[in-house]
């Protein structure tokens, strides 16, 4: 493989410090040729930063910076790699790279070095696919995951399936390739149970889909309502700062409002509807239809009220709007929350919340009530939120699919396991049920990469960035 190099940290913009990465065979004598110390570069010490000078192409003292080298095999990439720190100019960084690519180098292209790291045997596809969820987690929670991944931890739980699996199937081979050794036959009790085995491990890891899909996405979350029941208002106290427009004229939001906030400790992706109701406006209108294709998507709906519904002085057109609102929301399939939005002028929790369950067919997961203007009693909404979308077992950091590649190879694996656990129970021979394994053994292989294709391996590491 040729030596490539990167703007690993900065570039874009002025920084404290920036960081130029170079990995490849001949990755310590360019560097030699840009960084300037006691020592030519090969003979420093290794992992340790040493303080230089940065040189340009021509030569020239650009910078006075710190470099440390990693040589082969210990390295991210498993092959001779360096990091070259110098202060994080745009245009010092670009004249060190440049330096390096009249020294031999070429550009790294999005994600080549993990990977090399990869190619060479240093990370599985599932750490390879971590580092990238590690640079783009949204929450604290996906940070962790992400970093448990890169450790191993989606690994360790599918080495029993595969261990599993390849006892049945090496040990079936070694019977029929050497008849005359005294080596046991596989009993079908032993197939069964490692089947089993096989099986329910594969539906505990598919189980963990949805959360892994709530960490790294987020949750989808309509925020829906009639005209001024506090929607934006609700938005805006979530996002900590005025993302939408609040006014006392009905109809205010014509087009969805989108913002990302974290509640509860769970990502949600809010989606601020405009208010749901029969209306001549047709630019309203065309808001409305918006507002329920979002519902119709969405993985959880907040649905505010005032509590104007139940005074005296509430029309009855409004009190049919709501109910008919209220069965909309209830008729649907997706869990959602009732939220009083006006408690700071209420002074009490909704009344309207205390009837919903004759007026919806799907209850909703919680009825709370807060101060959409004040923030008060925001808290109820947090433990409502956490406890639709639960964080899991701490245990289990590392172990969720978090990828819809995973999930459909874990999925395959399991649907093989139990085509063999069927031929097993209809009486056929144990060799019948080869293939199947076989096939479960290559779908995890894919999942792992040992078995991946080349245009999956492109794809994975397409999603990362340049210099890493």
């Amino acid at each position: 493989m040729d030596t490539i190099a990167a703007i690993a940290a900065g570039g874009n913009a002025p920084c404290a410090i920036g960081v130029v990465r170079v990995s490849g065979p001949d990755c310590f004598r360019l560097c030699g040729q840009v960084f300037r110390a006691s020592k030519p570069f090969g003979e420093l010490e290794a992992r340790k930063m040493v303080l230089g000078e940065v040189l340009d192409a021509q030569g020239r003292i650009i910078d006075r910076g710190l470099a440390v080298r990693f040589p082969a095999p210990h390295s991210y990439t498993g092959e001779d790699c360096a990091e070259i720190h110098c202060h994080g100019a745009p245009v010092v960084l670009r004249e060190v790279l440049e330096a390096l690519f009249a020294a031999g180098a070429r550009l790294a292209s999005a994600g080549e070095f993990t990977k090399r790291a990869f190619l060479n045997g240093q990370l599985d596809l599932t750490q390879a696919e971590a580092v990238i969820d590690l640079i783009d987690a949204e929450s604290a929670a996906a940070a962790r995951n992400a970093a448990a991944q890169l450790d191993g931890g989606l690994r360790r739980r599918l080495e029993p399936v595969q261990d599993a699996l390849l006892e049945i199937t090496s040990r079936f081979y070694a019977v029929v390739d050497y008849p005359d050794e005294d080596i046991e036959d596989v009993r079908p009790e032993e197939i069964t149970a490692a089947l089993q085995e096989a099986e329910s491990r594969l539906a505990a890891l598919l189980n963990t889909c949805r959360r892994g899909r709530v960490l790294k996405r987020g949750v989808r979350t309509a925020i829906v309502g009639l005209p001024n029941a506090g929607k934006s208002s609700l938005l805006n106290v979530l996002a900590g700062y005025d993302r939408a427009i609040v006014t006392d004229v009905p109809g205010t939001t014509r087009d969805t409002v989108e913002e990302t906030v974290l509640c509860g400790g769970v990502l949600l992706r809010l989606i601020d509807t405009a208010g749901l109701r029969e209306t001549e406006d047709l630019v309203e209108q065309q808001g409305v239809e918006r507002s329920r294709r979002a519902m119709e998507s969405a993985d959880l709906i907040l649905m505010v009220s005032d509590d104007a519904v139940e005074e005296a002085h509430c029309s009855r057109e409004y009190r049919e709007e709501f109910r008919r609102l209220l069965r909309e929301v209830g008729g649907c399939q997706t869990p959602w929350i009732f939220v009083a939005s006006k408690r700071d002028l209420s002074g009490r929790t909704s009344e309207a919340a205390r009837r919903i369950d004759g007026d919806a067919r799907n209850r909703p997961a919680a009825c709370v009530s807060l101060s959409a203007l004040t923030g008060e009693g925001l808290e109820e909404l947090e433990t409502a939120v956490a406890a639709l979308f639960p964080a899991g077992d701490p245990a289990e950091s590392g172990g969720l699919l978090t990828d819809q590649r995973q999930e459909e190879a874990a999925g395959r694996a399991r649907e093989a396991v139990c085509r063999a656990l069927e031929a097993l129970q209809d009486g056929l021979t144990p060799d019948a049920i080869l293939t199947d394994a076989e096939e479960a053994l290559d779908a995890l292989g894919e999942l792992t990469g040992r078995t991946a294709r080349e245009e999956i391996v492109e794809r994975i590491f397409s999603r990362f960035c340049v210099g890493k």
